[in-house]
């Protein structure tokens, strides 16, 4: 139990990783249906519904936070969900998700750096040495198939997005993190305001691009909705409430890291999908998981 307690905030990053995995592979197939902008907003505004009855069910009160705390929070959401998101989804239909976690991998040092120099925020030299390594194991992977085609492959397009959806994260993870450590403010409320933020944007984005048809179509599929509501619950209730969890509990650098090993738990996935999973990608996992151990040390 103390070994839980001690290193929540690095198992929630995990367990985020797992489930985006499991999403990302459902998201896919959803993102031929419906364009990006649309997605996202149809299951951020499903997510908030399940966190308000959460809240409801619970009875817990609206926290006292200040201004900039809230203000924090809100924009994080913004730029880490409404735009972050946006771009990642549109990265995935760019150049698959192959190529497009690997500019995910860029996410954990740009978190780390901007902590460093916003927040002051200092890791030890093993935390350093293992975010390498696990980033080192999760490119491994990825660049494994570098050469399978893509349909309807833009490659500098998706690139553009890929790198945006990086930026974006790190800077919505840092922005989280600075009100996180300041208040007192717990996961299922500071998640609710982070999509409250993500998702008012992309009403207003969507209303300005003229795409108000596209929020309506999983309305009038009730397959399509019934998928996207239920990986909206997945991916974005559970998984968001538990990157805030691991923000809140563990170093941005380290948080960021281990939720970024989503492409790890895709290789059992894939295999058990029938796909067939080489020695190249066991030892990416084994060079990763190695990394993931020393971001589990208190140096």
């Amino acid at each position: 139990m103390t070994f839980f307690l001690q290193f929540r905030g690095e198992l929630a990053a995990l367990t985020a990783a797992l489930i985006w995995a499991v999403a990302s592979i459902v998201y896919t197939g959803v993102g031929r249906q419906i364009t990006p902008l649309a997605l996202n907003f149809t299951k951020g505004w499903i997510a908030i519904v399940l966190l308000i009855l959460t809240l409801l069910l619970t009875r817990q009160t609206p926290p006292a936070i200040d201004l900039l705390n809230f203000l924090l929070l809100f924009f994080s959401g913004t730029i880490g969900i409404g735009f972050g998101d946006t771009a990642y989804f549109n990265a995935l239909n760019c150049i698959g998700a192959r190529r497009t976690l690997l500019f995910e991998t860029l996410a954990p040092p740009l978190s780390a750096v901007l902590a460093l120099i916003f927040l002051n925020e200092q890791i030890s030299t093993s935390a350093w040495f293992g975010i390498g390594l696990t980033i080192f194991g999760v490119v491994w992977v990825i660049l494994e198939r570098v050469s399978d085609v893509h349909e309807n492959f833009r490659p500098l397009q998706g690139s553009l997005f890929g790198l945006l959806a990086a930026i974006g994260q790190a800077t919505g993870a840092v922005m989280s993190r600075a009100a996180l450590v300041n208040s007192e403010i717990d996961s299922l409320w500071s998640t609710l305001i982070r999509l409250l933020g993500g998702t008012i944007v992309l009403f207003i984005w969507i209303l300005l691009q003229r795409q108000s048809h596209e929020m309506l179509k999983p309305m009038q599929n009730r397959r399509l909705f019934g998928i996207i509501a239920t990986t909206g619950f997945v991916s974005t209730y559970l998984g968001i409430l538990l990157q805030q969890t691991s923000l809140k509990f563990a170093a941005t650098g380290i948080a960021q890291s281990l939720s970024s090993t989503s492409p790890l738990f895709v290789i059992p996935l894939t295999r058990i999908f029938g796909d067939r999973v080489t020695m190249r990608s066991v030892i990416g996992v084994l060079i990763a998981l190695l990394g993931v151990s020393l971001l589990f040390q208190r140096l």
